[in-house]
């Protein structure tokens, strides 16, 4: 089975959001064996959409379209295919009491309007909304089959997932299992990855391999297909085995593991605390770990000293220090992560100071930073140099700051500190 997928949706095309409902159903769909060979994205226009919907039944036998479902004007998913399709749309009473039983529990009025979520393709099979009002559709005639799904990923992606999948899937007569295990690395670019599994990579049947790079990151998707779950682990298990051989001292997490996340895991794991002294990121380091939930339980507090005057009085540091080796040092981001670690009282402290750009700061260059670990055991400084935009450097500052703690509580438990 081919696939196109149609996002439907001026505010994309004005750059206003980003599709990243695409990214997410192609990966679902290489799973099930679908092949998406088009994204396309047109406007909030009814002419537009069904030139888009005529073009994809020519050359995909399966059209995902997300988005257009709401109560407004602009939202005219359903109906430009309703009558594409020579169909008519009716009331699905349960996603219409579904949608009465929300605006009463908010204790909002219910306006006409948002009765028009509740319209879905006649014949169709209704795919329930449990994140949100407008319920999607799966419609099948004797060539095609039409999947309608809401824009929002907080209602597109478990809808598909637990709701649109499992049909396709029952759809397509598929009784194998298929099983993914992502392994997520830091460290390494993603051409360096390849060149040391080229071999691997070349020789993949089942288990597929695919390498995927963003902000930074590199993961591997090990992809496996048998009649048992069993048998498919096994074989996932066996691929794992051979790339951790090469590549394993750059792996941080797995499947839905981020940098921040196994930080805060390790960390509960240890039962350790930690904080945080920093000057460039501006307290984006602690913004990261705060956005995992539970993050309350290790991460304790941090300073955000931006000027010299605040390491001084908020920190301790010596002028002495400061005017000898500058602010962007080894030596000053060691005394940071020392004096927020003894500060705060944690078992771990992390510093950040650099020269964020796009201007140098004192002799450093644009792209200088330096990244400090104190523990009870030592202090270790790591230098960087980057070369992207201010924001960019700031956010991949962070990211490697995450990296070094990660790889410091994997050496804590080695060394048994």
């Amino acid at each position: 089975m081919n696939a196109e997928i149609i996002a439907v949706g001026s505010e994309i095309l004005l750059g206003q959001i980003t599709n990243s409902n695409a990214r997410f159903l192609s990966n679902h769909l290489a799973e099930l064996g679908i092949n998406v060979y088009y994204h396309t994205v047109v406007g909030d226009n009814a002419d537009r959409l069904k030139d888009a919907i005529e073009i994809a039944e020519n050359r995909a036998d399966l059209i995902i379209f997300t988005g257009g479902l709401g109560p407004t004007k602009d939202d005219l998913t359903k109906e430009t295919i309703a009558r594409h399709l020579s169909t008519t749309l009716e009331m699905d009473s349960e996603a219409l009491e579904s949608i009465q039983a929300y605006f009463k529990k908010a204790k909002r009025v219910m306006t006409d309007n948002n009765k028009k979520q509740a319209l879905v393709l006649k014949d169709s099979e209704v795919l329930v909304n449990h994140h949100g009002m407008a319920p999607g559709m799966l419609y099948k005639t004797e060539g095609h089959v039409f999947m309608l799904l809401p824009g929002p990923p907080k209602e597109m992606e478990p809808m598909f997932q637990f709701e649109g999948k499992p049909k396709l899937a029952r759809l397509l007569n598929k009784e194998d299992v298929i099983l993914s295990h992502v392994l997520r690395f830091y460290g390494i670019g993603e051409a360096e990855l390849e060149d040391r599994l080229q071999d691997l990579l070349d020789q993949q049947t089942n288990p597929t391999i695919a390498p995927l790079a963003s902000d930074g990151e590199v993961t591997l998707r090990i992809t496996a297909k048998t009649d048992t779950a069993e048998k498919a682990w096994t074989l996932i298990d066996k691929s794992k085995k051979e790339i951790l051989a090469r590549v394993g001292q750059y792996l941080y997490g797995y499947d839905d593991d981020s940098l921040a996340s196994k930080t805060i895991e390790l960390l509960k794991e240890q039962e350790k605390t930690i904080s945080a002294a920093e000057s460039l990121t501006a307290g984006l380091f602690q913004s990261e770990l705060a956005s995992v939930s539970g993050a309350s339980a290790v991460l304790s507090g941090g300073v955000i000293t931006y000027n010299e005057e605040m390491k001084i009085s908020q920190l301790g540091l010596s002028a002495e220090l400061l005017a000898e080796y500058g602010v962007v040092s080894e030596q000053t981001a060691k005394a940071m992560a020392e004096a927020v670690r003894a500060k705060f009282k944690t078992d771990i402290s992390v510093s950040l100071t650099g020269a964020a750009g796009p201007d140098a700061h004192g002799d450093q260059p644009a792209g200088t930073v330096w990244i400090g670990i104190a523990t009870e055991a030592d202090t270790q400084a790591y230098q960087l140099q980057l070369s992207g935009m201010r924001n960019t450097n700031r956010l991949r500052a962070v990211k490697l700051a995450l990296y070094y703690v990660i790889r410091t509580l994997t050496d804590y438990n080695a060394r048994k500190i």
